[in-house]
C-alpha cells in the first residue's frame, strides 16, 4: 500500500487553514507522520485523504477540516473595499474566499485548476452579504491559494466591519420587555 504525500500548500488547502498555521503545527510536531525532505515538509494523508493532526493539550479545539471538502469555493471581489482603498489610501483585502461556512479575505489568489466566472444579475448568490451578482466558483478538489501583501492591511475589510457594527447596533436596540408578575399587585 502506498502512502500519498502532499506539501504544506496542499495540506493547508485540504485542512482549510493557512500555510502559516500549518507550519506552526508542524513545528509543534502535531502533524502525524510529517517529515522534512531537504527544505520541504512531506505530509502523509490518511485513508480519507486528509492530513492528521494531534489534538493540542490546552486551549480551544482546532477548526481545521477533518474530512474531504464537498462544497465549492466561492470567490467574490469586494467592490466597496476597492473604492474605500482608493479613497483612503489603504490596502485592505478586497477578495473574499468562502468555503462552506468559513469566509476568509485576501489580496490575491492562485487557483490551481479549472474555475468558472458566473454572472447572475437577477439571481444573486445569497451566500455573500448583500447577494453577489458576479463571482468565481472553484470545485472542491482544486487548490485556491491565498496571497497577502506584506505591507497590506489585514483583518476584515471596512465594509464587513461596518456591517457587523450595524448588526450589533440593531441587536442592542431591541430591548427585552419584562413581563408583569401575577399577584404582585396589593389589594386594599
Amino acid at each position: 500500500m502506498s502512502v500519498s504525500l502532499v506539501t504544506t500548500t496542499e495540506a493547508a488547502f485540504l485542512l482549510n487553514i493557512s500555510t502559516g498555521r500549518l507550519r506552526e503545527l508542524l513545528n509543534q510536531d502535531r502533524v502525524i507522520g510529517a517529515y522534512k525532505l531537504k527544505r520541504l515538509w512531506m505530509i502523509p494523508l490518511n485513508h480519507r485523504g486528509m492530513p492528521e493532526i494531534k489534538p493540542g493539550r490546552r486551549g480551544p479545539q482546532g477548526t481545521w477540516n477533518k474530512n474531504r471538502r464537498t462544497a465549492n469555493t466561492f470567490i467574490h471581489v469586494l467592490r466597496d473595499t476597492i473604492d474605500y482603498n482608493r479613497d483612503n489610501q489603504t490596502s485592505h483585502p478586497a477578495v473574499a474566499v468562502k468555503v462552506g461556512g468559513k469566509k476568509d479575505y485576501c489580496h490575491a489568489l492562485k487557483i490551481h485548476g479549472p474555475c468558472q466566472i458566473i454572472y447572475r444579475p437577477h439571481d444573486p448568490n445569497k451566500s455573500q452579504a448583500g447577494g453577489a451578482r458576479l463571482w468565481i466558483e472553484v470545485e472542491p478538489q482544486h487548490i485556491v491559494e491565498r496571497v497577502y501583501f506584506s505591507d497590506g492591511d489585514y483583518g476584515p475589510p471596512p465594509e464587513v466591519v461596518q456591517q457587523r457594527a450595524r448588526f450589533k447596533n440593531k441587536k442592542s436596540k431591541v430591548k427585552k420587555k419584562k413581563p408583569k408578575k401575577k399577584g404582585s399587585q396589593r389589594k386594599n
